[in-house]
């Protein structure tokens, strides 16, 4: 019976009053906590539990009256935004330093006032709710200032550029006897500057909060031969063998999954055959690196991070980065074509030495048309055993004696490990 009573006056009370209940509701919650806001303040501060609603009414009413017709409401608007100004005018004047965001807070209002008539009602509140939340965390947010260096800030604009104003314009067609495609070449070059951001943003956040092992395994994602450069040089100047060479051994197995998550963005299929070996391999190096640093050094004493990544979005690397990719692509198109697998696999080998990101790349886009599935395969597995020992020689070139020799042992058993899946896909 209650259930009915409370349907019929719903069914009483007119549509556009229910609208009405919205817009006060919406912007009384805002004026609410600008008059937290003003109690709270030393000298005059705009607007609270009374102004805020009369703003949202006034808006919905201008909306109301104007229909379809723009220029009553937005006459309106700046009538609002005239008195909000003399407020502001007189904020400047009676204190030292003075914001605006309780005005523009009010002209937000009068817009979702006007939206709560169009039953929009999903963006006034969401309007409403994010209003609040912006002018509540005024601290939190104003202190990211602090955390934040304006380089960082710089690199995310970076990586919005490649990302969200690059990529979209570039046409998603093949052109040429090597069937380039702009956009999925662009594609690369974003996903795999997103992978390496990802880590270099998460090395930044754990920044003094982790030592050897944190270091490794982030900087696996990120890069795990910049990684190993870094360990053996700081090895070199410290007498902790086992911790560093566990270290460098973890950041390879770090490195099978970042490679398979990269290839599984473009190329399910070819990932389907890589990642039971690549997690092998993974947890392998992960887990034995690990046991590896738990070994005793002679010198137990405490070691602080020193490693600090490079800025991954750099745009002349970008740039760099796509036409090594374009070159992979190209030159894996003709290996496959007129050397077979065996071209495919020198390729894969050469390339491992000095980066082996084109070369995989290029294989997602080639594997399963010019290229056989398992040959693609096979090359990734020997592109990313060559980079391994490539590895291991840079840390015995620059670690000292004896972290460089263990690290070297280390990186080649990986690299002969990785290479066990080629007995099957050789097959």
């Amino acid at each position: 019976m209650a259930g009915d009573s409370g349907l019929q006056l719903y069914q009483l009370v007119p549509p556009e009053g229910l609208k009405i209940v919205l817009v006060l509701f919406l912007s009384f919650l805002v004026g609410l906590e600008r008059e937290e806001h003003k109690a709270a303040a030393e000298h005059y501060a705009f607007g609270g539990v009374r102004t805020f609603p009369l703003i949202g009414l006034l808006g919905y009413s201008l909306a109301f009256l104007s229909g379809p017709q723009l220029l009553p409401f937005t006459l309106g608007l700046a009538v609002v935004a005239a008195f909000l100004w003399l407020s502001y005018r007189h904020k400047l004047a009676t204190a030292a330093t003075a914001g605006v965001t309780s005005e523009m807070s009010g002209l937000t209002i009068y817009v979702v006032g006007a939206l709560v008539f169009h039953e929009q009602f999903w963006i006034a509140t969401t309007l409403s709710v994010a209003s609040m939340l912006l002018l509540e965390l005024k601290v939190g947010l104003e202190s990211l200032t602090k955390l934040i260096a304006p380089d960082e800030i710089l690199t995310f604009t970076k990586f919005l550029l490649l990302s969200a104003v690059i990529l979209p314009v570039l046409p998603n067609k093949e052109f040429g006897p090597f069937q380039i495609n702009p956009f999925k070449t662009w594609l690369v070059v974003v996903a795999v500057s997103a992978v390496s951001y990802g880590s270099y943003v998460l090395q930044g956040v754990t920044k003094g909060h982790g030592g050897v092992i944190l270091t490794a395994l982030l900087g696996g994602a990120y890069s795990s031969t910049v990684t190993t450069v870094a360990l053996a040089r700081r090895a070199s100047r410290e007498q902790h063998c086992h911790l560093f060479a566990g270290g460098t051994l973890m950041a390879s197995g770090v490195m099978y999954l970042r490679l398979i998550a990269l290839v599984g963005l473009f190329n399910r299929d070819l990932m389907a055959i890589l990642a039971p070996s690549f997690a092998v391999l993974a947890l392998s190096a992960a887990g034995g690196g690990w046991l590896w640093t738990r070994l005793p050094d002679p010198d137990a004493g405490e070691v602080k991070r020193e490693y600090e990544p490079r800025n991954p979005l750099e745009l002349r690397a970008a740039f760099l980065f796509a036409l090594l990719f374009l070159a992979m692509l190209v030159a894996t198109r003709l290996a496959a074509v007129f050397l077979g697998k065996a071209g495919v696999y020198a390729l894969g080998a050469v390339m491992g030495v000095a980066d082996v990101d084109p070369f995989l790349m290029g294989m997602t886009q080639s594997a399963g048309t010019v290229t056989p599935l398992s040959v693609a395969a096979a090359g990734i597995l020997i592109a990313a055993a060559s980079n391994n020992v490539a590895k291991g020689i840079y840390a015995y070139m620059l670690a000292d004696r004896q972290t460089g020799r263990q690290s070297l042992v280390l990186l080649v058993a990986l690299a002969v490990l990785g290479l066990t899946p080629l007995v099957w896909l050789a097959r």
